[in-house]
């Protein structure tokens, strides 16, 4: 018994959802990076309990927070 072997046929992105995936990881980053490095309640609105979560990450990265 042989097995069949397809060639492969590499997944190609035309430039618009290049782009878009491009910019929705960038936006998602940004995001993540604010929560992580600047929010101080105002848009979690739990008060100081997502500063206090990222309070290691935040020193990791060198933000400063005290």
């Amino acid at each position: 018994m042989s097995a069949v072997h397809a060639p492969y046929v590499e997944a190609e992105l035309g430039p618009i959802p290049l782009a878009l995936t491009a910019t929705a990881v960038t936006l998602l980053a940004l995001l993540v990076l604010y929560l992580v490095g600047f929010d101080q309640g105002a848009v979690s609105r739990t008060g100081m309990f997502l500063h206090e979560l990222m309070h290691d990450g935040r020193h990791l990265m060198g933000v400063p927070c005290h």
